[in-house]
């Protein structure tokens, strides 16, 4: 069989040396620029190597549109049809044959192979092509064939091509690789940029207007980079406008069209129409597409992150790299001179990374967990350019074990064997392999392609309609006046697809198993309404989300979601389906934690006692605990009061007197062992003197009928308690007879009487064993004070005359005698 003769390109120059150093290298880099022809230039040179021998040269590329387009060329120099010399594999998609020699295939189709042959068998060169834009499943597929090669087959050749590779950091993982350098040769391109920044003006009018000045100023076919099928439809729609009744033709370019719209836009318009082609970064490695002399380039992509503490994946719109920026510069010299205009300005340019970041560093790794796991091999095992990181690795296993495709030890199971065979990501495969066995294997497929392709409507912004059930019930009729008929074809495409890997009839669609269905593959995305605020709800997984619009969905207590953006502090739901209360039971009953609890709450100022039942960090349904312990709820209170701190306690006279007296008990004599009362030594020892009063209280309030002298009364032992009133009683008896309150809660224990109840007392009573004095305020009649004093004997002899003379006059008919000594106490006026 002879090799295709490729036409006159760059790369021709480099093939004998390439050939030669893999005569006696099984690895080679090879850095050629775009354009030089490396992708259709160098498996056909291999195809004569004698290490080669009758085996097959597989090479990956990064997109469909690649892999197709590349094997058409290569069979097309070699005047065959595709699948005969050459020919290509992509899921859902294969035109290969026995005669196959140079197998194109997407990068995930690497993977698959190596888990059905770990040998590779029959492959003796693996080609990675454009490995610069560094994707997840081409950094996997590279780890595993070093181990093969390492391990097995030390003779398969290795071979990486791209037009700006990290050499050096490829030294180091590659350090016996041959090292191959092309020239290559592009027309000149006119670099232009914005004089100001377009900040703030939206993407599809700065490109529609940027496109139209083009056309109006520059000759040839235009491509325009736009990060997105809804940009692209936009500016498709604007551009149609405008250019009406105009030969100007305007054609989309991305993953999800026909093979038929794909080839229109690569063409040349064979009516001699001006193209202008809007393209997702699809186009900017790999394909040469006709006529084109001008870009467009918008500078933006859109790339999935994802973030291992939230669990979840976004599809952010981002700036481009310079390295993605020269590859679209470069689209418009492959056949000619051309012109590039960039929507930013040459300040924004200095700014752009060098190179966008490894898909592995910020994708979701449960696909590569799963697939290392059949591997049997741990990713520390492996050779990497860059590692998978340990957390987002740590929660790629974590989901797996939740969803049965790992053991205990993160072994692969039979069911993660399964799941792995069928594909796609694990959460799909496991809720198609549950939905067969559940005889729903048609809703299941159903739903799995609804969610790997692009949205069946046309939407406007403000009337997404977030039920999963209705795009349900729109594959199933396929009318809808919004409906994209494209994607309704893919769409049925990728459900037939998955029925054939399940080995399963097509039962129909039900979309009312919507939601139990989906919440095999989210089961971290189940949520409960949260009760403030329409459509707010809180998920299983710990995260709040929220419907940014109006949705008939939002009046369901439960859902799970299937789609959501995790950029702001609450995630924004995009689809979800219901669920009832008995749908989570049944499908989570292993996971729902039943807990009673007895606490106090804060708010309330009550003790709770409630039953909950949870799933995971979701609360499924809470109610009264009808009998619950009375030492939890005896503790709780307690904890209440620590907080609420003494003050929450009814501190009546009674009781604060009674800390009063032991505390100064305590001061007095120390060496009696009377208890500490201050705040932090009642605080602390609550559960002793406090507790048993508590019986029958759980609220604050209920604190009132605490009889709280008799609780600090239980401080003391009996014997303390006596000692007490005699050391310090509460009363003490004057000479009218009267019994009188200490008053132990001023500054120091005072006695508060009448002048007149205290003749006849000779000396200031004392109390503490007569060694503390108790401070006299006496008083007038009208219970005014007159005098302070601790030496009443003095008072007596001195200052009571001057006291004598003042209140005589002013009380005339009260008895006011010379001697106070000798006197009859008396609590009236003078006898008659």
């Amino acid at each position: 069989m002879t090799s295709p003769q490729p036409p006159d390109l760059p790369i021709n120059a480099v093939l004998p040396a390439l050939r030669d150093a893999l005569a006696s290298h099984n690895q080679l880099i090879l850095v050629a620029p775009p354009g030089a022809g490396k992708s259709t230039g160098v498996p056909p040179a291999l195809l004569g190597a004698g290490w080669l021998g009758q085996q097959k040269i597989m090479m990956l590329e990064p997109r469909r549109l690649a892999t197709r387009a590349v094997a058409s060329r290569i069979a097309q120099l070699a005047g065959e049809p595709v699948g005969g010399l050459a020919g290509y594999r992509m899921r859902m998609e294969r035109r290969t044959s026995e005669r196959t020699r140079i197998e194109v295939v997407t990068e995930g189709m690497l993977t698959r192979s190596l888990q059905g042959d770990p040998a590779l068998e029959g492959v003796g060169c693996v080609i990675f092509d454009e490995y610069h834009e560094r994707n997840l499943q081409a950094d996997l597929g590279l780890a595993l064939v070093l181990d093969i090669q390492q391990h097995l087959r030390p003779e398969l050749r290795i071979v990486l091509m791209s037009a700006t590779l990290d050499t050096a950091g490829l030294g180091a993982l590659l350090p016996a690789a041959a090292v191959v350098r092309a020239e290559g040769r592009s027309w000149p391109v006119e670099t232009r940029y914005l004089e100001r920044s377009p900040a703030g003006e939206p993407l599809p009018r700065l490109v529609t207007g940027a496109v139209l000045r083009a056309l109006a100023s520059e000759a040839g076919d235009l491509l325009v980079f736009l990060p997105g099928t809804g940009e692209i439809r936009r500016v498709h729609g604007a551009l149609e406008q405008a250019l009406a009744g105009q030969r100007v033709r305007v054609l989309p370019l991305y993953g999800d069209l026909s093979q038929d719209e794909q080839d229109r836009a690569l063409r040349p318009d064979p009516g001699g129409c001006r193209r202008v082609v809007l393209a997702t970064n699809i186009a900017e490695t790999s394909l040469t597409i006709e006529g084109i002399s001008v870009v467009v380039d918008s500078g933006f992509e859109r790339r999935p992150r994802f973030d291992p503490r939230s669990g979840m994946s976004r599809l952010d719109t981002l700036r481009i790299s310079q390295g993605s920026a020269e590859q679209r510069r470069g689209r418009a010299g492959r056949l000619g001179p051309g012109s590039c205009l960039r929507l930013w300005t040459e300040a924004e340019q200095r700014r752009l990374a060098p190179q966008a970041p490894a898909e592995i560093r910020e994708a979701d790794l449960a696909p590569l967990a799963l697939e290392l796991a059949c591997w049997g091999s741990d990713a520390a095992a492996l050779r990497w350019l860059d590692p998978p990181p340990a957390a987002g690795l740590g929660q790629a296993r974590e989901l797996l074990q939740r969803l049965g495709a790992l053991d205990a030890g993160d072994r692969i199971t039979s069911h993660g064997r399964e799941m792995a065979r069928l594909g796609t990501h694990p959460r799909l495969a496991h809720m198609l392999l549950l939905g067969r066995q559940a005889g729903l294997a048609g809703t299941a497929a159903a739903i799995a392609a609804l969610l790997g392709e692009r949205a069946l409507l046309r939407e406007a912004p403000g009337r997404r309609d977030a039920d999963l059930r209705s795009r349900l019930m729109l594959l199933q009729s396929g009318a809808g006046a919004d409906l994209d008929r494209n994607a309704l074809r893919a769409v049925r495409r990728s459900r037939e697809f998955y029925l054939r890997q399940l080995r399963a009839d097509d039962g129909g669609i039900d979309a009312d198993a919507a939601g139990r269905l989906l919440a095999l593959a989210y089961p971290d995305r189940i949520a409960r309404w949260r009760g403030a605020g329409g459509g707010r709800y809180q998920l299983s997984g710990g995260r709040g989300a929220f419907f940014g619009e109006a949705q008939a969905l939002s009046a369901s207590e439960f859902l799970v979601v299937a789609d959501l953006d995790d950029a702001d502090r609450e995630a924004r739901i995009f689809l979800a389906a219901p669920l009832t209360g008995g749908e989570i039971a049944a499908l989570a009953g292993g996971r729902i934690r039943a807990v009673e609890s007895v606490a106090w709450d804060a708010r309330k100022r009550a003790v709770l006692s409630r039953r909950q039942r949870w799933l995971d960090a979701l609360l499924l349904a809470d109610e009264p605990l009808p009998s619950p312990d009375r030492g939890q709820v005896r503790a709780a209170l307690l904890a209440g009061i620590r907080e609420l701190g003494l003050a929450a306690l009814p501190w009546q006279r009674e009781s604060q007197v009674l800390r009063a007296r032991i505390a100064l008990a305590g001061q007095l004599e120390p060496e009696q062992g009377w208890p500490a009362v201050s705040d932090a030594d009642l605080l602390a020892g609550l559960e002793d003197w406090l507790a048993p009063w508590l019986d029958g209280m759980s609220r604050a309030s209920h604190l009132a009928r605490l009889d709280l002298a008799a609780a600090l009364r239980g401080l003391l032992q009996w014997e303390q308690q006596r000692q007490l009133d005699g050391l310090l009683p509460t009363h003490v008896t004057v000479p009218s007879g009267s019994r009188i309150a200490i008053d132990y809660l001023d500054e120091e224990p005072s006695l508060a009487v009448r002048l007149q109840e205290v003749f006849g007392l000779t000396d200031t009573p004392r109390i503490g064993n007569g060694r503390l004095p108790l401070l006299m305020k006496l008083l007038s009649p009208a219970r005014r004070p007159v005098q302070l004093t601790r030496d009443l004997a003095s008072f007596w002899a001195g200052t009571y005359h001057e006291v004598r003379r003042e209140l005589k006059g002013r009380y005339p008919r009260h008895y006011w005698p010379e001697d106070p000594r000798q006197a009859e106490a008396t609590r009236g006026v003078r006898p008659r």
